[in-house]
C-alpha cells in the first residue's frame, strides 16, 4: 500500500473522484432543489419538478462525469460502485477508503453550496432522502438494494476488460442505469442509491433519520452484485492469493489476462 499511496497517479485519482463528486451532487441535487421556489419579483412560485427530469439530471451527469475523469479515477462517484469495483479487484483497499473519504467530502461541499444558494426556499430538505407514507424501513431497504444492484452489475459489466462485443458509450449506459434506478425508487425512498450523496444531504440538513438504509441497503446490492458477476455469471480462475496482492498493492500493480473460455486470471505485469 506505501508504494501506491506515494504514486502521483494515485493522488490524481483522489482528487479527479472529489470534483467530480462536488460536481455531480451540485447538478443532480439542484435539479430537484427548485420545486416551488419562490420567484419575488411576481410573488409567485415555479411549477413542481418532475421525476423525469431529476432522474435524467442524475443519469446525465453521471455520465459526463464518467466520460471527464473515467481515465483518471475511474469515475466511481459512488461507495457502492467503489465497494463493487474492489470485490472484483479493480482497486486496492487503501484506494477504495479514500475514494469513499472524498465521495462524502466532495457531497458535503456540493450540499453546502447548494444550501447557500437555496436559502430562501422554505421547508428546503437539500435533497434529503427518507421513506415516502406507507414504507416500511424494510421496503425501503429492499428497494435500495435491488436499484443499486442493477447499477453496479452494469459497471462492472461494462468495464470488464475482457469483452469485446461492447460497441457503444459506457459512460452513457452507467449514466441510464443511475436514471433508471432513479425512476423507479424517487417516489419510495427518494433513491438513495448513492450512499456518499445522501450522506451529504444528511450532515447539512443536520438530519439522519433512517439513514442506515441508504448506507447498507447500496451497499448490500453493489457487493451482491460484484460477488455474482466476478464469481458466477464471468468467473476468474485467480486464486485468493492474488486478489490478495491486488487489494495489498493496487491494481496497477498486475492485470487480468483472459482466453477464449471467457476466464481470466491474474497475474503480475
Amino acid at each position: 500500500m506505501a508504494s501506491e499511496f506515494k504514486k502521483k497517479a494515485f493522488w490524481r485519482a483522489i482528487i479527479a473522484e472529489f470534483l467530480a463528486m462536488t460536481i455531480f451532487v451540485f447538478i443532480s441535487i439542484g435539479s430537484a432543489l427548485g420545486v416551488n421556489f419562490p420567484v419575488l419579483e411576481t410573488n409567485t412560485t415555479s411549477r413542481t419538478q418532475d421525476i423525469v427530469k431529476v432522474s435524467l439530471a442524475f443519469g446525465l451527469s453521471i455520465a459526463t462525469m464518467a466520460q471527464s475523469v473515467g481515465h483518471i479515477s475511474g469515475a466511481h462517484l459512488n461507495p457502492a460502485v467503489t465497494l463493487g469495483c474492489l470485490l472484483s479487484c479493480q482497486i486496492s483497499i487503501l484506494k477504495a477508503v479514500m475514494y469513499i473519504t472524498v465521495q462524502c467530502l466532495g457531497a458535503v461541499v456540493a450540499t453546502a453550496i447548494l444550501s447557500g444558494i437555496t436559502s430562501g426556499l422554505q421547508n428546503n430538505s437539500l435533497g434529503l432522502n427518507g421513506l415516502s407514507d406507507g414504507i416500511s424501513a424494510g421496503q425501503g431497504l429492499g428497494v435500495e438494494i435491488i436499484v443499486t444492484f442493477q447499477l453496479v452489475l452494469c459497471v462492472v459489466a461494462v468495464t470488464d476488460k475482457r469483452r469485446t462485443d461492447i460497441s457503444g458509450s459506457i459512460p452513457l449506459a452507467i449514466g441510464l442505469s443511475v436514471a433508471l434506478g432513479h425512476l423507479v425508487a424517487i417516489d419510495y425512498t427518494g433513491c438513495g442509491m448513492n450512499p456518499a450523496r445522501s450522506f451529504g444531504s444528511a450532515v447539512i440538513a443536520r438530519n439522519f433519520s433512517h439513514h442506515w438504509i441508504f448506507w447498507v441497503g447500496p451497499m448490500i446490492g453493489g457487493a451482491a452484485a460484484a460477488i455474482i458477476y466476478d464469481f458466477i455469471l464471468a468467473p476468474r480462475t485467480s486464486d485468493f492469493t492474488d486478489r490478495i496482492k491486488v487489494w495489498t498493492r493496487g491494481a496497477d500493480e498486475y492485470q487480468l489476462d483472459g482466453d477464449d473460455s471467457a476466464r481470466v486470471e491474474m497475474k503480475p505485469k
